[in-house]
């Protein structure tokens, strides 16, 4: 059995269920395999905290396995061969592993912490969850920290916008939810209300709500590419922002209640010569 059987949990998910280009042909070619490490190592440990079998404890366990070796407090554990191989990965580039290990934390979190009190509590967990991700590509392409607030703005939109894509299925499988639940309580929902093949007025209100939310941060996301010395990384989070867009408004119009909400493949393809289109201009 390979070693990282025993702590690793695949879930089957990899780039092609992304809502964003990961590693794409937009990028340079040569940072293409960092890239793929990167999303590795956070697709090993997501996938960790959200394992419906494991209890929450073992999750935890696991994580820090993973946080020790991405650090080097451990080099030697064939179970975490993942984290080893990017970290040597790291050492090639010089970007720091604390991207790696805010990713931990979060996934940390996501073990333990089922439930968020408003926004201000949300955006705290994707500073640790999502803002890493833009924060390493930006420090791989030798760009200003100066990008850091429009590049998290950006991932956190993302983010919160996989939360509302996957809103039932984590309160069905993990019963986490992270719609902050005094705004359900202030429409007249609950928690239990994820559990219904649609949407009522009450959790339709929440849904928009934390799209307003989205929109504000995706206003300081649009400036991202502007900022970027790459061209290639300027086109790669043009074409975000436009993905980030199109799934904001197919959310405000259907209802990931009663069937989950994504980009076709025309959808995302046009996405991208938009993105294109737009950081040329």
């Amino acid at each position: 059995m390979d070693a990282t059987a025993t702590v690793e949990t695949p879930s089957g998910k990899n780039t092609a269920t992304e809502n964003f280009p990961v590693g794409s042909w937009l990028l340079p070619a040569k940072l293409r395999p960092h890239v793929a490490l990167f999303y590795a190592f956070a697709r090993a440990i997501d996938d960790i905290a959200d394992n419906p079998s494991l209890a929450a404890d073992e999750k935890v366990r696991r994580l820090e396995g993973f946080r020790a070796a991405i650090s080097g407090e451990e080099q030697t554990d064939p179970a975490y061969a993942t984290a080893h191989r990017l970290r040597h990965s790291l050492a090639q580039t010089g970007v720091p592993h604390r991207h790696c290990c805010d990713l931990v934390a979060a996934f940390k979190l996501d073990a333990t912490k089922l439930r968020y009190r408003d926004w201000d509590d949300l955006m705290g967990y994707c500073i640790l969850s999502a803002s890493p991700v833009g924060r390493y590509l930006l420090d791989l392409h030798g760009e200003s920290q100066s990008s850091y607030p429009a590049s998290d703005a950006l991932c956190n939109a993302l983010q919160v916008i996989n939360h509302l894509q996957d809103c039932q299925e984590d309160y069905r499988l993990l019963d986490r939810v992270y719609l902050p639940e005094p705004w359900l309580e202030e429409a007249g929902c609950s928690v239990e209300d994820l559990d219904r093949n649609a949407s009522g007025p009450g959790m339709r209100s929440v849904l928009d709500r934390t799209l307003d939310g989205v929109e504000e941060l995706l206003h300081l996301a649009r400036t991202l590419p502007g900022r970027l010395g790459s061209r290639h990384l300027a086109m790669e989070s043009a074409v975000i922002v436009s993905i980030a867009e199109r799934l904001t408004t197919l959310l405000r119009k259907r209802d990931p209640l009663a069937g989950r909400v994504a980009l076709s493949r025309v959808g995302f393809i046009w996405c991208g010569v938009k993105g294109v289109a737009r950081s040329f201009r």
